[in-house]
């Protein structure tokens, strides 16, 4: 068996109505001074009012930075430490979805920091050290508030990551009171992305391991049982809460793991049409499953008793065909858009998106069961186009 290193936070705190304590939990990180790190609609949300609120109660200072775009641009992280700084902020609550969580990350690590972001790209290149964070999700799909990694948009509009075992938070406190309000398709898409999460994890071809694996298998069972359920009823809090459980283990999972070519693919879909992360992995997620079957399709069948516990099949092939189906299904039935011309992306627009996930993306693809080339990638985007 291969040998592999396993990271994930310290504490995990799940609890219903848990934002309501988070001071208390700030507070035992030595923190006096927090800044909140979100969006503009979660604080419209009124979600940064009882973050703060919280945190006031426990006698910290507390401000609220609400900035915080999709696919974060560095220009904005740049703000946001900024801010963090002027406040005199020493922790940092991330509090929304993946860009929330990932621009959170990155504010903790550089307010005691004098490196600049773009030299933090790569595989443990940051240094300096983390002020306390607090990550909480509002959504159940990116994993943000359990992994290591943080995604931005660089100036030069490219996905840029940064891997470092310091972004990793202290605390990843799941309250699924925070995700009664997601709409169905924001509902349906987050989760899954998460989904991928875990199916790319498991059939990763360079970091699986038996611990990933152990979570990938149970994220995607709680995640296939309880989308239909939040989809019909976004107030079922015990299906809710199940989706944040499964978000996260496939978090831990593909972090520890990898994700694959689904996420390159949907890279470019987020970079330059502004398609949510979610659904851009919804878009290209049934023509890479089918590609990789050649070679994935002993792991799909071995997925697929988790997703379809109440099925049973004949062999592999049967297993791994109805597995890959069910979840083309879960993507038509959830009323996400499967067409990219319905969503800006035309003919012209294929070869220079293939290009930058062949080259540019090349650290997830070469992780995907099977090796594709840039006719393959173009192929694929074709296919949904």
């Amino acid at each position: 068996m291969a040998n592999f290193t396993f990271q994930s936070p310290p504490r995990v705190i799940c609890e219903t109505g848990g934002l309501a304590r988070m001071g208390e939990v700030m507070k035992g990180l030595g923190v006096m001074r927090a800044i909140v790190v979100c969006d503009a609609g979660i604080a419209a949300c009124g979600f940064s009012d009882r973050a703060v609120a919280a945190l006031t109660s426990a006698g910290l200072e507390a401000t609220v930075f609400d900035g915080v775009q999709a696919d974060p641009p560095v220009k904005i992280v740049r703000t946001a430490v900024d801010a963090a700084r002027a406040f005199g902020a020493d922790g940092v609550v991330g509090l929304g979805g993946g860009s929330s969580l990932d621009t959170a990350k990155l504010v903790a690590l550089l307010i005691d920091s004098d490196q600049i972001l773009e030299e933090m790209y790569g595989t443990d290149l940051a240094r300096g050290r983390r002020v306390p964070l607090i990550q909480v999700p509002t959504t159940s799909g990116t994993g943000s508030e359990v992994t290591w990694v943080s995604v931005v948009t660089s100036d030069a509009n490219e996905k840029k990551a940064i891997y470092s075992s310091q972004l990793l938070p202290d605390v990843a406190l799941l309250d699924a009171e925070l995700t009664l309000g997601m709409p169905p398709h924001v509902t349906a898409a987050t989760a899954l992305d998460a989904m991928v999460h875990a199916i790319e994890a498991y059939t990763s071809r360079t970091r699986k391991n038996v611990v990933s694996d152990t979570l990938a298998v149970k994220a995607l069972a709680l995640l296939g049982k309880n989308l239909r359920r939040v989809v019909a009823d976004g107030s079922d809090i015990e299906a809710r809460s199940a989706m944040l459980q499964g978000s996260m283990l496939a978090g831990m999972a593909f972090v520890n793991a990898s994700v694959a070519a689904v996420h390159a693919l949907s890279y470019p879909l987020g970079t330059r049409f502004h398609i949510p992360h979610g659904h851009s992995n919804a878009l290209v997620m049934g023509p890479v499953m089918r590609f990789n079957m050649p070679v994935a399709e002993r792991a799909y069948a071995e997925l697929a008793v988790h997703l379809l516990p109440d099925r049973s099949f004949a062999n592999d092939k049967e297993a791994a065909e109805a597995f890959v189906s069910e979840l083309e299904q879960l993507v038509s039935s959830v009323g996400l858009e499967t067409r990219l011309s319905r969503l800006g992306v035309t003919e012209a627009d294929i070869p220079d998106m293939a290009r930058e996930v062949t080259v540019g993306i090349q650290r997830l693809i070469v992780n995907n069961p099977r090796a594709m080339n840039l006719d393959e990638v173009a192929g694929l985007y074709r296919a949904v186009l």
